[in-house]
């Protein structure tokens, strides 16, 4: 299938079927941690990369050959290769992919086009975002997440405390964790700043386990990721 994938189960969404809004890897960010490596270039235009129809058709299919899976499942999660909110369609998605499924839905995002007010708009029906954020400055943020050149810092920022003042749902902030890079004591101390003006429900610590985009990318220890969740405190959890 090209845009239905797993389930999958995570510890913090349980069984989750995922569905990506593109069939290939299209993302306005080119993190060195990324999973499914470089594509050396980044894409800002918001557009119909696959159209709702065709990603329902193939939901419906999905449905129909794994009717008991379907039954113990906990959520449908927006995501899969590239960054979900660059297709226009994905507020059309959550709504078709509630009604047909029951389920609720999740969205994971890179939070790069959420200061864009469609955006916001389209999310609005969801259950779930776990939005992310690796950085507390641009230089930092340039280093690590790479984004296109139309992407400013301040406006991610900006997006993510609108975000919460309009969405009712649970916002669950992922922070991708990288040894040497956004670890120290300073970045720590300005990265809660932010967080506090974005006022997320959980903060989800993570750090690269699997293979990364670039070379010498490497986790932070338990000792100092746990040193970190103290930090932010009560919110905070290690995924």
């Amino acid at each position: 299938m090209k845009y239905i994938y797993g389930p999958i189960k995570s510890r913090r969404l349980g069984l989750s079927l995922g569905l990506s809004l593109t069939s290939e890897k299209i993302c306005d960010l080119d993190c060195i941690y990324c999973q499914w490596g470089s594509v050396g270039k980044t894409v800002l235009e918001r557009k119909q990369y696959a159209s709702c129809q065709e990603i329902i058709q193939e939901l419906n299919t999905w449905l129909a050959h794994n009717p008991q899976k379907a039954q113990a499942l906990k959520f449908a999660t927006l995501s899969g290769l590239g960054e979900p909110t660059l297709n226009t369609c994905v507020g059309e998605l959550i709504g078709q992919v509630k009604n047909i499924t029951g389920l609720k839905t999740a969205v994971i995002t890179n939070s790069t086009l959420l200061g864009n007010p469609q955006v916001r708009q389209g999310l609005l029906g969801a259950d779930l975002i776990v939005p992310s954020l690796d950085a507390a400055d641009p230089e930092i943020f340039k280093l690590i997440d790479r984004p296109h050149p139309g992407i400013e810092f301040n406006q991610v920022i900006d997006g993510l405390i609108a975000l919460r003042k309009e969405f009712r749902g649970l916002i669950w902030l992922e922070i991708m964790l990288i040894s040497g890079l956004n670890d120290d004591s300073r970045h720590i101390a300005a990265l809660k700043t932010i967080i506090e003006r974005i006022n997320p429900d959980k903060i989800q610590l993570n750090s690269p386990v699997r293979s990364t985009a670039e070379k010498n990318v490497f986790p932070v220890g338990k000792a100092r990721l746990e040193e970190i969740r103290k930090i932010f405190g009560d919110k905070a959890e290690i995924i």
